[in-house]
């Protein structure tokens, strides 16, 4: 490699020492590779800027293939066409250095769209090689760590992360245009809130206090609806200081979504509906092929089933009325591993988590929670012990989250209390000045929260996590 390096920097000097600018500056183009491909005009004059990735020569003539982020398109590179004095210029050029090229498009006998170039700059000199077989990195652990280069190798990556961007600005467009209003939270806060995680402590320097990188936006979009907004989203990130898996990364982006006067029902259809949607605009299927051979299919009307109803159904077992002091043992006769800690809430939802979740393939809705495990939610009207909440799962893999909110503050200041006792955020205490705010009023609402990046998953057909963020967080290289 430091060979390669060291002839990549002899034609470095060689093209400075003709006094060429081996990184030069602006380039006027006329329009991307895919326009002229796509649109064959023979003879047209174009001006176009890429990366080389292949080289080709014959004698006083070189063949090359540029890409840009539209695609790839051939260049004829012809001593007689350009000078002598720029041939030889030509000659310190290699694969991955980025050009602009202009001349006539044409096509060869092969008919193939190619480029007689007249005129060429040289935009950045690469000292680096790309990896060999460069069409098809597979290397993991590359791919990860240099996605830079994953990015040059893989279209297909690339198409992830356009599908990725289409995704975010369908959901913005989608519930801009319902009347939501789209707001920015805190990412620093005083007290960790709206979820139960670990979270990462920083300390901030002036004021001399610890804070901690929201593990949730929640409270603090439900601080905007006591203030007399109706309907918010944030698209947020996120921090939790827990495992790295194929389905979690420490850093991830939810959407959460807020609307004044509506319920759990309301927040099941704007879910179906905005997923259903994305799916027909961005990947124009409603049919994804996963790993295993596995199809999800997005039509609806989706799967509706009870916590303890799919429980029974799958696990063999009616916890709705069982004891909690039986947990342990039906936990032990179904093979489930416990901690210590466990409490009879975290054992039912490993039964959930082991004998359910990675059952449920298709889109399907999981409603009424347990209330004890759904501390900021409402009670359902006309049962006891359940919360007006539900989960949607898709591929085996929790996708979204949503309930009716609670908005009774004296209810909420006790549930807090009862948090304390089995919450792994480390807070001690309650968040006083949220139920302050909902002591003023927060209208009766619902609540939803997406993971963004398992959408992404499941509308791309990709079954880890780091596939669809651009630089996943990975543990350091050893030396």
């Amino acid at each position: 490699m430091e060979d390669f390096i060291e002839l990549r920097k002899q034609k470095l000097q060689a093209l400075k020492d003709k006094n060429i600018d081996p990184y030069g500056g602006k380039f006027v183009r006329t329009g991307n590779i895919k326009q002229y491909v796509d649109n064959f005009s023979e003879n047209t004059e174009v001006s176009v800027a890429g990366r080389l990735m292949t080289y080709r020569g014959h004698g006083k003539a070189v063949f090359c293939d540029i890409h840009d982020f539209t695609g790839k398109i051939q260049i004829y590179v012809r001593k007689d066409k350009i000078g002598d004095e720029q041939f030889e210029v030509f000659k310190c050029v290699d694969i991955g250095d980025i050009l602009g090229v202009k001349g006539a498009i044409f096509k060869t006998h092969t008919g193939e769209i190619t480029i007689l170039v007249t005129e060429f700059t040289v935009l950045s000199k690469a000292l680096r090689t790309l990896p060999e077989k460069w069409h098809g990195l597979q290397d993991i652990e590359t791919r990860y760590r240099q996605r830079y280069l994953d990015l040059i190798s893989n279209k297909e990556v690339r198409d992830i992360f356009v599908k990725r961007a289409k995704i975010i600005s369908t959901m913005r467009r989608l519930l801009d245009g319902d009347g939501f209003v789209e707001v920015e939270t805190p990412m620093m806060q005083s007290l960790p809130g709206g979820a139960n995680a670990k979270p990462f402590i920083t300390h901030h320097s002036a004021l001399d206090i610890d804070l901690y990188l929201r593990i949730a936006p929640e409270l603090f979009l439900k601080r905007l609806l006591v203030g007399g907004f109706e309907r918010v989203y944030e698209i947020n990130r996120n921090f939790r200081n827990e495992g790295i898996s194929r389905v979690h990364n420490p850093e991830f982006t939810m959407l959460e979504v807020y609307a004044a006067f509506e319920n759990c029902e309301y927040m099941m259809n704007l879910t179906e509906h905005l997923i259903t949607t994305i799916a027909k605009e961005v990947t124009g299927e409603m049919k994804v092929r996963h790993e295993g051979d596995v199809e999800v299919d997005f039509s609806t009307p989706w799967k509706r089933e009870t916590f303890y109803g799919i429980i029974k159904s799958h696990a063999g077992v009616d916890l709705s009325n069982e004891p909690k002091e039986n947990y342990p043992a039906i936990a032990k006769k179904l093979n489930v591993h416990l901690e210590k800690d466990f409490s009879a809430m975290d054992i039912l939802d490993e039964i959930f988590k082991n004998h359910v979740e990675k059952k449920l393939i298709q889109p399907t809705f999981v409603t009424d929670y347990p209330l004890e495990m759904c501390p900021l939610a409402k009670a359902k009207k006309g049962v006891t012990g359940i919360a007006d909440r539900f989960e949607l799962f898709i591929n085996g893999m929790e996708i979204a989250n949503a309930y009716s909110e609670l908005n009774d503050p004296a209810e909420q200041h006790k549930r807090f209390v009862e948090q304390l006792s089995n919450d792994h955020t480390g807070a001690k205490t309650v968040d006083e000045d949220y139920v302050h705010a909902l002591e003023h009023g927060m209208p009766p609402a619902g609540g939803l929260g997406i993971g963004i990046d398992r959408l992404v998953m499941m509308l791309t057909g990709k079954d880890s996590i780091r596939e669809v963020i651009l630089f996943p967080q990975l543990r350091p290289q050893s030396v």
